[in-house]
């Protein structure tokens, strides 16, 4: 393939105006070929902001009307296996949005398209993130606490409304099985309320404690110890410090950097070269198998203030 690889963006949501439009734009090797997206107003919308780019209804007359290389798929997980497999019908790599599908019977089903998708676990292309794998001994007796909190009116998402678990898990899930080198072993507990998700997990020797929360300030935490309480790395963001001096921050957005880090490494593989950090279809699967497990073996509650404080 010459020149850039262009990509078709299924989707103008809050994510896709926010993070893929920018992302593409300073993505090397990548250009944003066309967009769709039902609603007419938000479609109208990204194509204007985008420089007025082909704009389609949905991802099949986005197929037929426009010529590109691959397919982003930022829509809501129920969707994504349509569009994937109209995608694999013409040959085409796609990266789909995470959660990849609703449970595992979904992902698995998208695993099984040929191409298989990608999965946008984009947190992976965080430098910090990526330091505090690397320091991580594999196959360590360590500890990892995940968290992620924030409230979903500031996100203000167009038309997904899924619940934490399903909104926040895939990417502490996922992040669990990244930095540990491990999968998943068991479901050690589990608590999940529409506002919140608490559930701990065993990864062979690891351990990880996991938090979600969309009722709350946005914070993330990611931190690695062994089992006698030493810390190994910790990476933080958010906070009421973090949000004034994101305000005073030059350069991209941490959102739109880890995007842009992404697309390109999608474009490699679109070229047919390899990435090791691009999120795969089995990676899907497997994360998509323990948020089953999870709602599976979760106690119910009257309240989500009962779940562990994120």
């Amino acid at each position: 393939m010459t020149g850039p690889v262009r990509i078709g963006l299924v989707g103008a949501g809050r994510l896709a105006q926010v993070g893929y439009l920018p992302a593409a734009s300073a993505a090397r090797d990548v250009v944003l070929a066309a967009v769709a997206e039902p609603d007419p107003l938000r479609r109208g919308r990204l194509a204007a902001l985008a420089g007025r780019l082909p704009a389609f209804a949905d991802a099949a007359a986005l197929l037929d009307g426009a010529d590109v290389d691959a397919l982003v798929l930022a829509t809501p997980a129920s969707v994504h296996l349509d569009d994937a497999r109209r995608a694999a019908a013409r040959g085409l790599p796609v990266l789909v949005e995470k959660p990849p599908a609703p449970d595992r019977a979904g992902a698995a089903a998208l695993a099984a398209l040929d191409p298989a998708p990608f999965v946008a676990f984009n947190r992976r292309f965080d430098p910090a993130v990526a330091a505090l794998r690397s320091a991580t001994p594999a196959g360590a007796e360590v500890s990892v606490i995940a968290e992620i909190a924030y409230r979903r009116g500031g996100w203000n998402p167009h038309a997904v409304a899924d619940d934490a678990l399903l909104d926040l898990g895939p990417h502490l899930v996922d992040l669990a099985r990244w930095i540990t080198g491990a999968e998943v072993t068991g479901v050690l507990r589990a608590e999940v309320t529409p506002e919140r998700a608490a559930f701990d997990l065993e990864l062979g020797a690891a351990r990880a404690r996991i938090r979600c929360a969309m009722d709350r300030p946005h914070h993330e935490r990611v931190e690695v110890r062994h089992r006698d309480g030493r810390r190994v790395a910790r990476h933080r963001v958010g906070g009421p410090v973090a949000a004034v001096l994101g305000r005073l921050r030059s350069g991209p957005h941490p959102l739109v950097a880890s995007l842009t880090a992404e697309l390109e490494a999608f474009a490699r593989t679109v070229r047919g070269g390899p990435d090791p950090v691009l999120g795969r279809a089995a990676d899907g699967v497997a994360v998509m198998t323990v948020l089953d497990e999870v709602r599976a073996r979760a106690t119910p509650h009257h309240s989500a203030r009962t779940i562990g404080e994120v």
